[in-house]
Parts: C-alpha cells; structure tokens; sequence
C-alpha cells in the first residue's frame, strides 16, 4: 500500500545497507539473498529520503512466483518488471524501444537519482484539464487527466530511483499505484509548491508533472556525473521537468509559471547560480484538444492514448 506522509520524511536511524548519494562513498557489495522484513518490500512501505531498500529478486527454478516487491499493474493487476536483482541501483531492463534512448545511458551508481517526484492534482470533473473544455465536458476531461497522470506514474514506477513521491493536490485515488509516498502540495502560488516539494528531498531529485503522458522511464534515467541540473522544456513555452542534483528552492521561488517565458526565466536562474545545465527532449503537454491528439499520436500504446480513443468512440455512438 503506499503511504500518505502530513509532512516531509526524516531520514531513518538505522544505517542504510548501501549508500549511492553524491556526498557519500558506495560500498559496492552486495547484500545477502535474503527475503526482506514485509516493512520493507515494494509494496508495504517506501523508506525515508536518503534511505536505501531491498528488493527481493526474481524466482530461480523451482521457486514460488509470488513476489511481493514488484508493483502491479492497475488495470491489469500484474506485475511490472521493475527490478530483476537484489541491488535497487540496477534500475529497470528496457521495457520497449524509445526514440529518445539515444539521449541516455543509466546513471552510476553515486550520481542516480535518489527521488523522483510527480506533481498533480486529483483528477476531478472541474478541477483539472479545464482549457480542454469544451470540446469535452468537465468528466470527459477528468478522465483525460486521470489517464495522463497513470502514465506519469507508470513511468516513474519504471525509472531508477530511490524514493518515488507524488506531491499531491487532493487526496489519491485507485489511480494511484503502490510504491509512492503521498504528500500534500503546501499553500501558495506554484512556484512556491515546486519549491517544497524539492525542499522535502536529500540529494539528487528529479521531478515532473502530469500534463506529459508520453515521457517514458530511460527520459527520467538522468546521470549527474557531469552537470547540476536537468531541464525539460516544454513546447508551450514552460518545463516538464526539472532535476537538482542539491536541492535548492530557493532557484524555483519566485519564478512566473504558467507564461510563455516560464521555461526561459527558469533555465536562466540555474545558469545564473553557476549551474552545469543539461537538456532533456523538448515535449508537448496536455493543455487543449490539439494537444491531446498530438500526444496520444507521440505514445498510441499507454494509457493516455487509449482513453482518448474511447472518448473518441463515445463520441460517434452519441450523434
């Protein structure tokens, strides 16, 4: 089940078994084969940030098949082949050819991410996706976002990393696989609760929204070995990503979101505090019908592109 945090985690007392963190020295030995507590499997909790876990592997011949660590499917209720070894620093095997691999390898060990984060609203009729109505209603595109964010999660859940953490605006629904700390976005404006969420983080962290169903697990495998910090730009003019090697809000606080120059301003503030900045693929967000089409065209395999085309379907039956 994954948890549902009132405030940012504090680090635990016991030692972790390995450390992988910029500031710290990695063992580089593995740990015994042996099952973890039921505390510290995939699915019954996720460790404080800055802490390690233990996965427990893949079955060898003759074993039971049931593995408590790896996450399920939520349409499926199957597993997904997260991780095959004991070591969480592995990181996932490919899980389907992408365009952008080219741009990636997997991180070294010191320099992975420890958390990833998504930023999101509830999907609820009203609240979310509202530049997509009309031409759908408030539900239509309720469902819309709700797809958007389980591919986010999706891929999150893929990607190497530590902690996974969905700051969240509302309260998380059956959308939400396990695996994820929960928490609540603070007051303000957003720049300020970007600021938070990387405020509640030790070492690196990388952190996307929910308006980009299309990005895949190898965009979120960035390497810090050679910058300090990892930009998405977005098409509309803003960033779908955003990753910190030292956490810092103070870089995102008072920086004017939601224009056309959000993403300038911002890449500029990193470069200005003497920042290596890196790029990531420039992708589209979800914000109007055009742009729904568009994505659903870029990822016709997940869960965005699906839902879009049932919508589209509903639609002919309707007239």
């Amino acid at each position: 089940m994954s948890r549902v945090l009132a405030d940012p985690p504090t680090a635990p007392t016991d030692p972790p078994t390995t450390s992988t963190g910029p500031s710290t020295t990695s063992t580089g030995s593995s740990t015994a084969a042996t099952s973890p507590p039921a505390s510290h499997s995939w699915r019954a909790s996720r460790l404080p940030c800055g802490a390690t876990r233990r996965l427990t592997p893949e079955p060898g011949p003759g074993e039971a098949t049931d593995n408590p660590a790896r996450p399920t499917d939520i349409d499926t209720d199957q597993p997904i082949d997260t991780y095959r070894t004991t070591d969480p620093l592995t990181g996932p095997p490919p899980l389907s050819p992408s365009p952008f691999s080219q741009f990636f390898q997997l991180p070294q060990e010191e320099t992975l991410v420890t958390t990833l984060l998504v930023i999101a609203k509830a999907p609820l009729p009203g609240r979310v996706k509202t530049r997509l109505t009309p031409p759908f209603t408030p539900h239509e595109a309720a469902r819309l976002a709700e797809a958007a964010l389980v591919d986010s999660l999706r891929a999150v859940a893929a990607a190497p990393a530590r902690r996974r953490v969905l700051v969240l605006d509302g309260a998380p629904g059956p959308w939400l696989p396990s695996g994820f700390d929960v928490v609540p976005q603070c007051a303000g404006g957003l720049d300020e609760r970007l600021a938070a969420a990387f405020a509640g983080c030790s070492g690196p962290a990388l952190l996307i929204g929910m308006d980009t169903p299309q990005v895949t697990p190898d965009m979120l495998a960035v390497d810090f070995a050679d910058c300090d910090a990892w930009f998405g730009p977005a098409d509309d003019g803003g960033f779908w990503a955003l990753g910190l090697a030292d956490p810092e809000p103070g870089l995102l606080r008072g920086v004017p979101m939601s224009t056309p120059a959000t993403g300038t301003v911002q890449r500029a503030r990193l470069v200005a505090a003497g920042l290596r900045v890196r790029d990531l693929p420039r992708l589209r967000d979800v914000d109007t019908a055009a742009d729904a089409v568009a994505v659903a065209g870029a990822a016709p395999h997940g869960r965005f592109a699906a839902e879009l085309a049932r919508l589209e379907a509903e639609a002919v039956v309707g007239r």
